[in-house]
């Protein structure tokens, strides 16, 4: 009997911690909801670097090393430093400091620098590189994050281009920094006096033309006229990705409100209106919210959608919102196209690499 007593009390405890776990992973979405918010609202000062720890700390339920994430900005800020002062740039225009402070990012994220540390001891400083093992983060969802890419210098086109972003503010120049999306791909769009605007790669560490991205063959001339994709994002449309990164990372556990997803895409939507993975992150819980009503509510499927007033509004609101995204040029592309394609960057590098621009970084 005492042993029956004893299983009861530590189901009721084990419940009374899941429970506590509950309720602190909402707070901390919440309040990641509220803080990326007011910067989009211009209640809060934009802070790129901020909005990916937000992201990051809230799927960690409030237990990631934001000390030591931090520590790692400031030390390739200070690399970049270095790397700027003993590098001499072939580039003359007015705006050279700028175009150092880029190339200096640039050069420490994809290339190894050898230093020496106060105790005249030599070490190398390892670039950082692409990961292929689960790629979109299926399997593990820490493989999207910037922190996960600080700690093993492997990282995606998500978390590479988020770092390479946090480190040009760390340097006074994030501003000047600008996310940009193909599918299923993020890179980085800078510009300077000489070239004008260029794109930055470094998933494989090179300045691709805008016909490497074309190449993909899934781009439709209507969403870069829509500017759904290969757009410069601005620092309020870099925070809506953030944001639907938040409700990404939330979905991953079993049980958690639909609703919070589609508030988090809403959100992104009122400073980036065609941010087309908002629209489909969007669509996708509206339709398992009425798959949710067709099943709990009214105790039927889908099939009866029609049936019913309430899911009936719902569905075709569903229709408008997809009809939307592909008028906006928006095409599916598979998994395994996209990584061919990421491939073909590397070897075809002198097909699609602007030259002008590596000419110029080139140290000497």
């Amino acid at each position: 009997m005492n042993k029956i007593l004893s299983y009861i009390l530590l189901f009721f405890l084990l419940l009374k911690f899941d429970f506590s776990l509950a309720q602190d992973r909402e707070s901390l979405y919440q309040d990641a909801f509220v803080q990326l918010s007011e910067m989009i609202d211009g209640k809060q000062k934009i802070d790129f670097k901020k909005a990916v720890l937000l992201v990051e700390n809230a799927y960690e339920l409030g237990q990631l090393d934001t000390i030591s994430f931090n520590q790692n900005i400031k030390f390739l800020s200070n690399l970049t430093k270095i790397v700027i002062k003993n590098n001499k740039l072939i580039y003359n225009e007015k705006d050279s400091l700028l175009v150092q402070k880029l190339a200096g990012i640039f050069h420490v994220m994809t290339d190894s620098i050898q230093m020496i540390n106060q105790s005249n001891e030599r070490f190398i400083h390892i670039p950082f590189s692409y990961d292929f093992n689960d790629v979109f983060g299926h399997q593990n969802w820490r493989q999207m994050f910037v922190s996960k890419l600080l700690e093993t210098h492997q990282g995606n086109c998500h978390s590479l281009p988020y770092l390479y972003k946090i480190v040009a503010q760390e340097m006074g120049i994030g501003e000047q920094v600008h996310l940009s999306l193909a599918p299923n791909h993020f890179y980085i769009k800078t510009r300077n006096v000489a070239n004008g605007w260029y794109n930055t790669e470094l998933t494989s560490g090179i300045f691709p033309n805008d016909a490497w991205h074309m190449a993909s063959g899934y781009i439709h001339l209507d969403a870069v006229v829509n500017g759904v994709y290969m757009k410069a994002l601005n620092e309020k449309e870099s925070i809506a990705l953030c944001l639907v990164d938040l409700a990404q990372g939330y979905q991953k556990t079993e049980l958690y409100d639909i609703d919070f997803v589609i508030k988090c895409a809403d959100k992104a939507l009122t400073t980036y209106p065609n941010y087309v993975n908002a629209m489909i992150l969007k669509t996708e819980a509206m339709g398992k919210k009425i798959d949710n009503l067709l099943t709990y509510k009214y105790n039927t499927d889908f099939s009866q959608v029609l049936k019913f007033k309430e899911t009936a509004k719902m569905f075709y609101k569903l229709q408008s919102d997809l009809g939307k995204i592909h008028q906006l040029g928006y095409r599916q592309m598979p998994e395994e196209m996209y990584l061919q394609w990421l491939v073909s960057l590397r070897e075809e590098k002198e097909k699609y690499s602007n030259k002008k621009i590596h000419n110029f970084t080139k140290s000497k």
